[in-house]
């Protein structure tokens, strides 16, 4: 059976708790900002790897294209390095980006190829899906490492933001060589939280999230989050055609369940590299058809007299190649739902988002960290982030940029706690 984690969305309305670590030689950054198009249509790139090239210093694009990262004054000799499914790579040098600016616009060419152009692989979907989690010792990492990423939640009731918290941790991974995340860990050094605070907001549920979405939601490290050699029976693998990711040639293979078990199963798309068939990125939705089954996954506690219904649940994972071996690299989770109260005529919809990406990786790491200082689902985010709130440590952290409709959100709901 799937198992996931559940913490509490704590609705209060959903502040998530995160965590950090110390920047060093905070005066020696600089700010790099810029907003990444399609070259062809100028439409704006949504979850685009940014990084410094040579460096293990990252961010992504937000939903409006957007991007900010903090380098190195030495570093502003070097290179941005630009990635998104279905576009050739990109780079510009960071002089180019004026510090402290709104920066320039980069533009990515799409790349289209054909499934004719290069040779499938065994001959059928499966196949392929199935020598991947066989090459799982060769592609990922056998040795332990530590990944620092920014991570940030939000909870929005109808199109407004009710709920933020944001945060940096550290996630330490063990050998890929087995797939079980016994050993893998999360540490939370710093968080920030903002909500609101009208009552008709609050709302107490538990539901699957938080940071260790990193350790449970790791596709290649844990048999139980999606499908292993048992439970490939339950689903059909079709060749849906060939992408370009990171300039490299990708198998997408869909999956959809063909059996009923007592939980829901996934669909969705993995993007498989054509060469070394290594998962770089998976796609999925979870089958809420059967809400009974649903809820017994994502939802873990609600008020008596609260019936809970959820409408959608989403996932994406990525791997990026870091030293010849595929790294997790980014998480998002998004989970839409209903709420309303028995004897009440209308109904809320919510939606809570949780996303995570690397901003930094070390491969050289001697000891796990300790279990006194690991994150625990026991723990409340709200009451995590409030505990480790420190203003001056995010001024000179990579994060992901907030959309227009965050950042008008995080003013309101500034605003509101002020009060």
């Amino acid at each position: 059976m799937v198992r996931t984690a559940y913490i509490l969305l704590t609705l209060w309305f959903g502040i998530f708790h995160v965590s950090a670590k110390e920047v060093e030689n905070a005066d020696s950054l600089l700010t790099l900002k810029g907003t990444v198009k399609d070259a062809r249509s100028k439409k704006r790139l949504a979850n685009v790897n940014v990084s410094v090239i040579g460096k293990e210093v990252g961010t992504m694009t937000n939903d409006d294209g957007v991007f900010a990262i903090k380098i190195n004054k030495e570093d502003m000799e070097g290179r941005l390095h630009f990635s998104c499914i279905g576009y050739a790579n990109g780079s510009m040098a960071c002089k180019d980006f004026s510090a402290g600016g709104e920066g320039p616009a980069v533009f990515l060419n799409p790349v289209s190829r054909m499934l004719g152009e290069v040779n499938v692989y065994g001959g059928d979907a499966q196949s392929i899906v199935e020598e991947a989690l066989r090459r799982i010792d060769i592609n990922y990492p056998l040795q332990p490492h530590l990944l620092n990423m920014f991570y940030r939640e939000t909870i929005s009731k109808g199109s407004r933001f009710v709920g933020i918290s944001e945060g940096v941790m550290d996630v330490y991974k063990d050998s890929y060589k087995r797939r079980s995340v016994s050993r893998d860990r999360v540490r939370m050094l710093r968080g920030r939280r903002l909500l609101s605070q009208r009552s008709r907001d609050t709302l107490a549920v538990k539901v699957q999230g938080g940071p260790t979405l990193s350790v449970y939601f790791d596709l290649m490290k844990n048999a139980d989050a999606v499908f292993d050699g048992e439970t490939m029976q339950y689903y059909a693998f079709r060749h849906e055609h060939v992408e370009t990711l990171d300039d490299r040639l990708h198998y997408v293979v869909s999956f959809t369940p063909i059996a009923i078990v007592d939980y829901p199963l996934f669909s969705g798309l993995l993007y498989i590299d054509v060469n070394t068939l290594c998962l770089s990125r998976a796609e999925m939705s979870l089958d809420v058809s059967d809400k009974e089954k649903a809820n017994k996954m994502l939802l873990q506690k609600k008020p008596s007299g609260l019936r809970f219904k959820t409408r959608e649940a989403r996932m994406v994972v990525a791997y990026r190649q870091h030293g010849g071996k595929a790294c997790l690299d980014y998480i998002k989770n998004t989970i839409r739902f209903k709420c309303d109260w028995k004897r009440r005529l209308f109904s809320s919809a919510y939606t809570a988002v949780a996303e995570m990406v690397v901003v930094d990786a070390d491969a050289d790491v001697q000891t796990n960290i300790p279990l006194s200082e690991a994150f625990s689902n026991k723990k409340l985010f709200s009451d995590e982030a409030e505990q480790n709130w420190d203003h001056d440590f995010w001024k000179d952290y990579n994060i992901i940029e907030p959309t227009e409709s965050l950042e008008k959100a995080v003013t309101k709901l500034r605003r509101r706690t002020m009060r």
